[in-house]
């Protein structure tokens, strides 16, 4: 259980997504209505005060790990720096059903947006990956669409997660040690579908991070929404220091693989890159 009860109230999380929104944004990852948010809650959630319209929903994949469970999950089309301004016009609360099958959708009478994310699978299928791999009963998954990651997962030099990892990790100490298993690298697929959906779960069982490629990137954390968005922002300030270097004839070499040791023996961090 990684949250000390008494359990956040409804609003607190809701003020950290909006935190978080703001924070991509500020980073460049969310232009326009790019990315998107979602967070498990597995307590009982009361959501009418903030969101007073209920409908069924079914969901587009089984996840009877979050059955009995909740989840905040942003609007297609919404701007993820806009959440804070109004955070119920921006988000919906999914009651999940006993059967993980379908759910209630509660939204606010002023919401902006038609449907939840487009990304929904993809989101729902990490949720339940690691919920029921784990048993947490919380969990943030974002989506956002770094400008440096997603350009270096255009060339092909940078397509392998190992290679990708080497690359990064070397140009500062705090990324191996918020990134110490490296970052998952997945080939284009389509955004939305379910190969997408199972690809990212598959990926985040053995990493904190993935990129989606070509895309932009996934992050997860079962411990806060903002430590999801700050290991986007290890991995992309990582990347920026790397089109720093191709953009100057490759003439820094960053932290050597003897550093790098000499860096995660001292501070306890198990990793197999280097």
């Amino acid at each position: 259980m990684p949250l000390d009860t008494p359990y956040p109230e409804l609003d607190e999380i809701i003020a950290v997504i909006g935190e978080a929104g703001r924070r991509l944004s500020d980073i460049g990852a969310s232009e326009g209505a790019a990315g998107n948010i979602s967070v498990f809650l597995g307590w009982p959630v009361e959501p009418r005060r903030r969101f007073s319209n209920a409908g069924s929903v079914e969901l587009p994949l089984p996840v009877p790990a979050l059955a009995g469970g909740a989840l905040l999950v942003t609007g297609s089309g919404r701007r993820l720096r806009e959440v804070s301004q109004d955070p119920a016009a921006n988000l919906g609360f999914v009651a999940v059903g006993p059967d993980g099958r379908s759910g209630t959708l509660c939204t606010a009478p002023r919401r902006l947006f038609d449907r939840l994310t487009s990304e929904l699978n993809a989101h729902l299928a990490v949720h339940q990956d690691q919920v029921a791999a784990t048993g947490t009963n919380f969990h943030a998954v974002v989506h956002a669409q770094p400008l440096y990651l997603t350009y270096l997962s255009h060339v092909p030099r940078y397509q392998s997660g190992d290679v990708l990892s080497r690359r990064l990790l070397r140009w500062q100490p705090e990324a191996v040690v918020n990134l110490p298993e490296g970052i998952g690298c997945l080939p284009f697929l389509v955004p939305g579908s379910n190969e997408l959906a199972a690809a990212s779960a598959d990926s985040l069982r053995s990493h904190r991070i993935a990129v989606w490629g070509k895309h932009g990137v996934i992050a997860r954390s079962d411990r806060s929404v903002k430590r999801a968005v700050d290991r986007i922002e290890y991995a992309e300030t990582a990347a920026r220091y790397e089109c720093l270097n191709l953009a100057n004839g490759e003439a820094g070499q960053g932290l050597s693989d003897e550093e790098l040791r000499a860096l995660c023996r001292a501070f306890d961090v198990n990793q197999r890159l280097f």
